[in-house]
């Protein structure tokens, strides 16, 4: 079960970050005023990717609460940063990011570091 759990924080948060990610740039694009509080609320309401975005991120928000019942803290919040591995990638392979050679490093050393907790 644990590792079903995890794949469901992994997953949903990388979809809801992606989602959020195209959509706010998408705007920014179409815009040039300055985002507010009140311009993001109604950019919620509004983008159906964006409500997507937040329900993903809902669902890994519970599935993270159902992990942390089973399995200790320095377990979770280490083995979670998977996504930044996805995210990472996917940011680079879907939404046409420039990806650096630091970060690609910085990927690998997180990747190493998710390998030394889940042992």
């Amino acid at each position: 079960m644990r590792w079903i759990l995890l794949s469901v924080v992994v997953l949903s948060a990388v979809v809801g970050d992606l989602l959020q990610s195209y959509e706010m740039k998408e705007e920014g694009e179409q815009s040039g005023s300055a985002p507010g509080l009140i311009r993001v609320l109604r950019l919620v309401v509004s983008r159906r990717y964006l409500i997507l975005a937040i329900a993903s991120m809902a669902v890994s928000f519970f599935a993270f609460l159902a992990l942390l019942q089973t399995e200790p803290l320095s377990f979770a919040v280490p083995a979670s940063a998977a996504s930044f591995i996805l995210e990472t990638a996917l940011a680079k392979l879907v939404l046409g990011e420039r990806v650096t050679l630091r970060r690609g490093a910085g990927v690998l050393l997180v990747f190493g570091g998710i390998l030394l907790v889940s042992r």
